[in-house]
């Protein structure tokens, strides 16, 4: 147990208090977040920010069901290489120990190598969030080399070892293209233990539930895609579908919107907020503009509740600042937490 020192409120129980539906905005299916942290005694402030996340473009060779930014083939929204270049020279300014590259799928911006080669000098750790399928394509030999070269960080999403639930969410043919990529990344030498080239999946559930334990999860993945199709990977994370943007959409068409709300809100667990990803994380959107995280570029929340561009940043955010809340943040705080 761990005690508010502001309040005096004791934090440890897994679960929020219940509150009566009365005491709830006109409309809404949950409690306010903003009121979950108040009844703690709570509120949602930045530490240091070590991470900038670079989100390069809505653009995505697939169209998965679980997707908050609804990326997809058919969208155009792709990062400047003007806008790229105020993301570097923020990247030289703030120091920031890691970058974390991310879209849509990233892989699909076109001067991609040039840019990780660029920003790898003012990284610990510079990663790559990738789909698995887009690495498939023989044209992404050049991308390839430059990862392994600048030891680049791959995070390759697989949601499940079952084909047909993996392709309910991502779409036909992504199994075995995933794992023909992972095969693949192993013969160069990312994930192979002991190696530096480090190769992590992740994984969200497929339907409208919570992650189970990771753990556990990451044991079974672990030995299952050992022994079936003999590939190896450092780490394994589990992640909690944002209620937002096709997800959301897919939760209203099969009535399972309300439920899923109230199932984020009624496991809500406030010994997570000392690790959420906003708290140390700044993301910049493929337009320049600034966001707490990768959620709120989705619902169009700004940095702390304020529009501001990357070019007006000559430090990133300061510990302290304020932290813009929202319903979807209970998909960052319920149960264990968001990873």
């Amino acid at each position: 147990m761990a005690v508010n020192k502001g309040t005096g409120i004791m934090i440890g129980s897994q679960t929020a208090t219940k509150q009566s539906a009365e005491k709830w905005a006109e409309g809404s299916l949950v409690e306010p977040f903003s009121k979950a942290l108040a009844g703690y005694g709570l509120e949602l402030r930045r530490g240091e920010t070590n991470t900038l996340q670079i989100n390069l473009g809505l653009r995505c060779n697939q169209e998965c069901r679980h997707c908050h930014l609804e990326a997809g083939p058919e969208r155009s929204e792709m990062m400047s290489w003007e806008t790229a270049q105020e993301v570097i020279g923020f990247a030289r300014r703030g120091a920031f120990p890691v970058i974390d590259l991310t879209g849509g799928a990233p892989e699909l911006y076109p001067r991609l190598p040039a840019l990780l080669e660029t920003l790898a000098p003012h990284a610990q750790r510079l990663m790559l969030r990738c789909n698995l399928t887009v690495l498939a394509e023989k044209k992404q030999g050049e991308l390839l080399e430059v990862c392994r070269a600048k030891r680049v960080v791959l995070v390759g999403s697989l949601p499940s070892l079952n084909a047909s639930q993996t392709e309910a969410q991502r779409g036909q043919g992504v199994f075995l293209k995933s794992l023909w990529t992972l095969k693949m990344l192993n013969e160069m030498g990312y994930g192979r233990p002991g190696s530096s080239l480090e190769l992590n999946l992740v994984s969200n559930p497929v339907g409208a539930f919570l992650p189970g334990n990771q753990a556990q999860a990451e044991k079974r993945f672990r030995r299952e895609i050992r022994e079936k199709w003999k590939i190896e990977f450092h780490h394994f994370f589990t992640f909690a579908n944002a209620p937002l943007g096709r997800f959301r959409r897919w939760l209203e068409e099969t009535g399972n919107l309300e439920a899923y709300l109230r199932k984020l809100a009624s496991n809500f667990n406030p010994c997570t907020l000392a690790g959420v990803m906003c708290r140390t994380l700044v993301s910049v959107g493929w337009d320049g503009y600034l966001f707490d995280c990768d959620f709120h570029l989705a619902k169009g929340i700004h940095l702390g509740g304020r529009k501001r561009h990357i070019s007006e940043m000559t430090a990133p955010p300061q510990p302290g600042e304020p932290i813009a809340t929202s319903d979807h943040c209970y998909a960052c705080t319920a149960g264990s937490g968001f990873t």
